[in-house]
């Protein structure tokens, strides 16, 4: 594997007052921006691809990483580095070509929210900012947190799921993790990038109020748990304006509601003017030649210099580059390329948690799982099990050790290619089944599978869904008539087990007739592994639904997806009608019933629920209660809150309000507890930048699930309340 060494040697001396590292990240860039001359300003806010792009005969700036996403220079003179970026949130990424970057895959973001689990988001994060760091990049192109508001969307499984709760402190985990090796993280994409087909051309409509309670609202939470020193600001429209040139969401939303330090950087292609993208708040154009001009170079230089955008602007985004490069270590802790210390096993075994963590058991009647002894004969079937697990298309596509288990599939080009990780779950089976024979059949030919299935004792279907970025899914049926196949073999062996590796929800037309279902999810490095590990009950599986399953399209706010297929620069609108009523919020509202609800998850224990007690303190809701297992063997629970008003309206009957994953003995039980944050129970009113909390009583639901027919709940009175844009305390009504 090639790899460029090439470091920024810094020439600025510790006695620079801006090397001075007990200084605030803010007083340093102030310091050292006094010292740059316009060009030096002006380098620090254009960003080039890493890679060399012949459609546009460019060349990657000799500096940058080969094959990487993205650089942007710095000022050595004075001791700035330049900037090293990588895709992206599952691992270190690489672009195509024949020295790409072998790396550690997290399994897919919708996998690590299905975990319920912080301590899992950070430790992944914590592991690929390590790899980026020793790979010599100092950015990670990171923090995915768009909404599952479309679950056809081909980018779903690189993000947090459909609630802005749980998105948005998975995902805030793993920004923390990344930033924890002096790497700059990203929060992406800004904003309400729901869906790619049409991604740079559909506007998307919706009120802002409906906004701030559902898409900016998880961006928002994961910006105040990760702290990341970059946003991306992203492809489509809002309301009519792009996104990089849209002052109410750069300006207004993200710096002065929120309070953003940090930078906004642009998408790969994402940017379409030079004065109104600077002037309403973009800091950084990235990845040239990917946009039609470089609109941050010569343009903007003539357009400081004519006044057209005002010096004290190009001062801030300077700065504001400047700031989070000293508040995130970049400029104290230099980078440089050094893969051969990257503990490529360890790292393997965070992945494999991670994997093990957020498998899903859909279904599992009759016990079928987990296998044991007993099971003398196994038929697996599909899926390419014998070579390896799925991944993800598109610039998340981190590369593995060992190449390819299934070279060739179409598409083999961007967002491809097709990639299967060489972690082969049929081998990791056999390994667990010594005394078992184990045989396997690639299930082209559903009558020969069907008769491997009839003379088996346990038959299992591995069905695969590859998604990608940069486009959509028709529909959420499997392709490729693996429906079909897992009738087949169903019929012939009502034992099967049906292991999914999807990027997103899918339908299951033959769930009836399987004995269980396990999505797996996009699995990572180690996906084999912790498939079997599932399979065969060396780790009990806790992992919960982070997105609703539909039993058809016709139950979502669209049931054709606006712009599918995709013409060529075709404008469209999309009317995101459904507010903030996302996911199983909007199941709830109109009273439908899902494949799989939102939260769901089996195990091989029983659990209960009980003892819920809540109270309010200082108009904040606390709720105490135990999880108890009930079962024989010891399991990880997630118990799930949700708020729900007695009388006030808000979008839906009910909002998540809190989650815990814990830990439980066989017999024992654990008390656990959640604080709710007052904006969950509070409607944002957009003329006054508030979130007001209706006096009244509200209901607080303990459960396994939102549709969880045990759930238990209790009631609590809530005086009126008024919180500011960040959820701060203004005022405060209290009934005598």
């Amino acid at each position: 594997m090639l790899y460029a060494a090439t470091v920024c040697c810094a020439s600025a001396t510790a006695a620079e007052p801006w090397m001075n590292t007990k200084l605030p990240a803010d007083e340093r860039a102030g310091l050292v921006l006094r010292e740059m001359t316009l060009d030096e300003k002006l380098k620090l806010v254009f960003g080039y691809l890493g890679a060399d792009q012949a459609s546009k005969n460019t060349k990657r700036p000799a500096p940058s990483h080969d094959q990487s996403a993205g650089f942007v220079y710095g000022v050595p003179r004075l001791g700035i580095p330049h900037l090293w970026e990588t895709d992206a949130g599952l691992g270190v990424a690489s672009q195509g070509g024949p020295n790409v970057r072998y790396a550690t895959a997290l399994p897919s973001g919708l996998a690590t929210a299905a975990t319920w689990d912080v301590a899992t988001a950070y430790a992944g994060g914590a592991m690929i900012g390590a790899e980026a760091r020793a790979y010599g990049f100092n950015v990670m192109l990171a923090g995915g947190v768009n909404l599952l508001r479309e679950p056809r969307n081909g980018r779903n499984f690189e993000y947090g799921g459909e609630d802005p709760l749980l998105a948005g402190r998975i995902v805030g985990a793993q920004i923390k993790g990344i930033q924890s090796n002096h790497v700059v993280s990203t929060l992406k994409h800004f904003a309400l990038n729901d869906q790619e087909s049409g991604r740079t051309t559909v506007n998307v409509r919706i009120d802002d109020a409906a906004a701030r309670m559902s898409d900016l609202l998880a961006l928002q939470i994961a910006y105040e748990a990760g702290d990341p020193g970059a946003v991306m600001c992203s492809y489509n429209r809002v309301n009519g304006v792009h996104a990089c040139e849209n002052a109410h969401l750069l300006n207004e939303v993200l710096k002065d509601d929120w309070g953003f330090a940090g930078w906004v950087m642009s998408d790969w292609g994402a940017v379409h003017s030079t004065v109104p993208a600077a002037n309403a708040g973009l800091d950084q154009q990235s990845g040239m030649p990917f946009d039609v001009s470089d609109y941050f170079g010569a343009p903007l230089k003539e357009a400081v210099l004519n006044g057209w955008v005002p010096r004290a602007r190009l001062d801030d985004m300077a700065r504001r580059v400047l700031r989070s490069m000293f508040e995130h270590g970049v400029v104290d802790h230099p980078v440089a390329p050094a893969p051969d210390t990257i503990p490529f096993k360890a790292h393997a075994a965070v992945s494999l948690q991670d994997a093990q963590e957020g498998m899903v058991l859909l279904k599992n009647d009759a016990h079928v799982l987990p296998l044991n002894g007993a099971v003398k004969r196994i038929a697996v079937i599909g899926g390419h099990a014998d070579k390896g697990v799925l991944a993800g298309g598109g610039s998340s596509l981190v590369y593995p050790a060992g190449g390819n288990a299934v070279p060739g599939i179409a598409p083999t080009t961007w967002p491809g290619p097709v990639m299967y990780y060489p972690s082969a779950p049929l081998d990791a089976i056999r390994k667990r089944a010594p005394g078992a024979t184990v045989t396997y059949a690639d299930g082209a030919d559903r009558a020969a599978a069907a008769a491997l299935a009839r003379d088996s004792d346990a038959v299992i279907v591995f069905a695969t869904q590859w998604t990608g970025e940069g486009m959509d899914v028709s529909d959420l049926a499997l392709p490729d008539r693996q429906d079909a196949l897992v009738a087949a073999v169903a019929a012939a062996n009502p034992r099967t087990v049906v292991v999914l590796e999807t990027g997103g929800p899918v339908t299951m037309p033959w769930l009836a007739d399987v004995g269980a279902v396990l999505e797996a999810w996009y699995p990572g490095t180690s996906g084999g592994t912790a498939i079997a590990d599932i399979l065969f009950g060396i780790v009990n599986p806790s992992g919960h639904l982070p997105a609703t399953f539909p039993a058809s399209e016709a139950q979502l706010p669209r049931p054709a997806l606006d712009g599918f297929p995709y013409v060529a620069d075709r404008r469209f609108e999309t009317d995101y009608h459904e507010g903030a009523a996302v996911g199983y919020k909007w199941f709830d509202l109109k009273g439908l019933k899902p494949l799989f609800p939102f939260g769901h998850g089996l195990s091989y224990t029983d659990f209960t629920l009980s003892g819920l007690a809540a109270d309010v303190k200082d108009g904040i809701v606390h709720a105490a209660f135990t999880v108890t297992n009930t079962g024989k063997v010891a399991g990880r629970e997630v118990a799930q809150v949700y708020v729900a008003p007695v009388e006030a309206r808000w979008e839906a009957p009910k909002r998540l309000a809190g989650f815990v994953k814990v830990d439980v003995k066989p017999g024992a039980g654990v008390g656990a507890s959640v604080t709710v944050d007052p904006r969950l129970l509070a409607v944002f009113d957009a003329t006054a930048k508030t979130w007001n909390v209706a006096a009244g009583d509200y209901r607080v639901i303990l459960a396994a699930s939102a549709a969880d027919a045990k759930a238990v709940a209790t009631t609590v009175h809530l005086d009126a309340a008024v919180y500011d844009v960040r959820g701060k305390l203004l005022r405060a009504r209290t009934v005598p």
